[in-house]
């Protein structure tokens, strides 16, 4: 009897353990998936970036935020890029994005979201949603005309760019290395865990690209091992025409910029593309 008992004492560890362990895994994820979605980081960025002559201005939102912003007017005839970063990323990681703007006579308005940068608040999708929409209001207020702003967004940013143009006019919309939602993404990275049911900060694009209007361009990595590949391709197909899709051979979630993605924006905008200056070191964005 003393050892059937034994036995059954072990069984119950040996299965408890590995219940404790996947459940532990989950109370992990659930109290810091704002840490893992937004991985913002709270600095002082000055725009000393070389041949840029950037603003460092300050929007305010809606919701009492205020909100660090880069910005370089355009040259005439040119059109403004409103920029949405990506999760872990700072005004000045994205100079490479900047130094081929400035090289096409293309004005720019970056943002470091709700508690990135200098920007005050906390990250949420909400409140960075909001930030998006105070930024395109920014530039109407610049008398810059909707037909004169091209929405941009990378990865994270895909997401807040999405936003933006279901819900106001403008020329194109660019979405490079987009999802289809934030859930799907984390999927992809943890399917043992019930991530439906755990995820506040949802970002669907699936759900609002169908509002956009406008031309839409996306761009995907195929070597992607962030955003997997397929959610670009899928977000393309629920998206309405004028469309088109540029798939990048080999590119990774951060190399599309060094790999010439632009280029296939400008043409795509109308614009002839210019060649980079040479004496610049290109590297990732």
């Amino acid at each position: 009897m003393k050892k059937s008992n034994n036995i059954v004492r072990i069984s119950i560890i040996s299965v408890s353990i590995p219940i404790l362990i996947y459940f532990s895994i989950i109370i992990h994820f659930f109290v810091n998936q704002d840490k893992l979605l937004f991985q913002n980081q709270k600095v002082t960025q000055h725009p000393n970036i070389e041949k840029l002559d950037i603003q460092d201005i300050r929007i305010r939102t809606s919701d009492g935020e205020t909100i660090q912003a880069w910005y370089e007017p355009a040259k005439p005839n040119r059109p403004t890029v409103l920029f949405f970063h990506g999760n872990a990323t700072l005004l000045e990681m994205s100079k490479w994005r900047y130094l081929r703007m400035h090289k096409q006579g293309v004005g720019y308005l970056a943002i470091a979201y709700r508690g990135y940068g200098e920007s005050s608040g906390t990250p949420s999708e909400a409140g960075i949603l909001n930030d998006g929409i105070a930024a395109y209001e920014w530039l109407v207020a610049q008398r810059i005309r909707p037909e004169n702003i091209i929405i941009h967004g990378h990865s994270l940013g895909t997401g807040v760019a999405t936003h933006v143009a279901s819900l106001k006019p403008a020329r194109a919309l660019l979405l490079e290395a987009p999802f289809l939602s934030a859930p799907e993404v984390a999927k992809a990275h943890y399917p043992y865990l019930p991530i439906d049911l755990m995820m506040r900060n949802r970002f669907e694009n699936k759900r609002r690209i169908h509002k956009v209007k406008m031309p839409l361009l996306i761009a995907h990595g195929t070597g992607d091992v962030v955003i997997p590949f397929s959610q670009g391709r899928s977000l393309f197909a629920m998206a309405n025409s004028p469309k088109k899709f540029v798939e990048m051979k080999n590119s990774d979630h951060n190399t599309l910029t060094r790999d010439g993605v632009y280029d296939h924006y400008w043409r795509f905008i109308g614009l002839v593309p210019m060649d980079f200056a040479p004496n610049i070191i290109i590297g990732a964005q």
